[in-house]
C-alpha cells in the first residue's frame, strides 16, 4: 500500500508543480493579463460564442421552428453550391481580387514607405503622409458615390468629357471587363497610404549606423535600398503576407457593395464575390442556410490556406513563420 501511495504521489508531483508555476506566472504578469482581457472577451463573444450557429449550414432553416428545430439536411446546401457552379466562380473571384490586393498593395506600400524615408524635408514628409492617409478615412459609401458621379452613363464626369470631345459615352455599369481594374485601383488608392505605416515604422527601426557605414563605403541610394532596406523589410512582409492569406477568401464587402452593388447581374461574372452572394442569400432570398454554408466553406478553406502557406514559409525561411 505504501508503494502505491508513493507512486501516485510521485506521478502527481510534476502536475502540481506545473500548476503552481502557471499560477505564479499569471500573478506575476497580472497587469498584462488585465490589459489583454478586453481583447480576450471580444474574441470569446464575437468569435466563439456564435459558433453553434454554424449548424445553420446543415439544415433547411425554418423561421417557426428555429435553428435547432429545423429539419437536418446534411451536406445538401454544399451540394447545391457545387453543382450550381456558383461556388467555383465565387471562390475564383474572391481569391483573384484578394491576391491582387495583397501582392500589388504590399508592393506599393513598401515603395511608398521607402520614398517617405528618402524624403529629407520634414514638412514635406508630414504633408505627403497626411495626404496619403486621408483616403483611408473616407467612407466606402462616399467612395461609391464619387465613383458613380464619375462613371454614370447619363450624368458621369467621364462620359461628359467624352461627349464634349465628340466620342461615344461608355456604358460602364454594364461592361464587366473594366471593373476588375476599377476595383483594384480604387482599393489601392484608399489603402496604400495607410498600409505603408507598418513598413515605414519598420524602416525607422533600422540602425542608423548601418546606413552611415554603407554610405561611407560608397553605396548610392539604389544600392542602400536594395541591399539594406529591402532585406530589413523581408520579415515584416512575410508576416503581413501570412496574416493577409488568412483572409484571402474574405472579400471586402463594403468596397464591392458600394462600387458595384449586390444585384447588378450584368457584372456578376467579374465582380461577384462570396460576401455579396451571402448578402443576396440573406436579404433577397432569405436563405440563411445557404449563406451559412458559404461562410463555413470560406472559413475552413482560409484556415487550410494559412496552414499551407506557413508550412511553405517554414521550409524556406523558418525564422519568419507565424508558428
Amino acid at each position: 500500500m505504501r508503494t502505491a501511495v508513493t507512486s501516485g504521489s510521485l506521478e502527481q508531483a510534476p502536475v502540481l508543480a506545473n500548476k503552481r508555476t502557471t499560477f505564479r506566472k499569471m500573478w506575476k504578469f497580472r497587469t498584462l493579463l488585465l490589459m489583454c482581457l478586453p481583447a480576450i472577451l471580444f474574441f470569446i463573444v464575437m468569435s466563439y460564442l456564435p459558433m453553434p450557429g454554424l449548424y445553420l449550414a446543415f439544415i433547411n432553416y425554418n423561421y417557426g421552428s428555429g435553428i435547432f428545430g429545423s429539419p437536418f439536411v446534411g451536406f445538401d446546401n454544399f451540394h447545391f453550391l457545387v453543382t450550381s457552379g456558383a461556388l467555383w466562380k465565387l471562390t475564383f473571384n474572391t481569391i483573384a481580387y484578394n491576391l491582387a490586393f495583397i501582392l500589388i498593395g504590399n508592393t506599393l506600400q513598401i515603395g511608398v514607405a521607402i520614398l517617405l524615408n528618402e524624403l529629407r524635408k520634414k514638412w514635406f514628409k508630414k504633408l505627403a503622409q497626411s495626404l496619403m492617409f486621408l483616403p483611408f478615412f473616407i467612407s466606402f459609401v462616399l467612395v461609391g458615390l464619387i465613383a458613380y458621379n464619375i462613371l454614370s452613363y447619363d450624368f458621369g464626369l467621364l462620359n461628359g468629357v467624352l461627349k464634349s470631345l465628340g466620342s461615344e459615352p461608355l456604358k460602364t455599369y454594364s461592361n464587366p471587363s473594366i471593373w476588375p481594374f476599377i476595383i483594384v485601383i480604387t482599393f489601392l488608392w484608399q489603402s496604400t497610404g495607410y498600409g505603408s505605416i507598418v513598413y515605414f515604422a519598420a524602416i525607422m527601426g533600422l540602425d542608423a549606423e548601418i546606413i552611415e557605414a554603407v554610405e561611407i563605403d560608397g553605396a548610392n541610394a539604389v544600392q542602400r535600398i536594395r541591399y539594406i532596406v529591402l532585406p530589413w523589410l523581408k520579415p515584416t512582409f512575410v508576416i503581413l503576407l501570412l496574416f493577409s492569406l488568412g483572409g484571402v477568401l474574405r472579400g471586402n464587402f463594403g468596397l464591392f457593395y458600394n462600387l458595384v452593388g449586390a444585384n447588378n447581374t450584368a457584372l456578376f461574372d467579374a465582380t461577384d464575390i462570396i460576401e455579396t452572394f451571402v448578402f443576396r442569400s440573406l436579404m433577397n432570398n432569405f436563405n440563411f442556410s445557404l449563406g451559412s454554408a458559404v461562410s463555413l466553406y470560406q472559413s475552413v478553406f482560409g484556415f487550410f490556406i494559412v496552414i499551407t502557406a506557413n508550412w511553405l514559409v517554414k521550409k524556406v525561411s523558418p525564422e519568419n513563420t507565424l508558428f
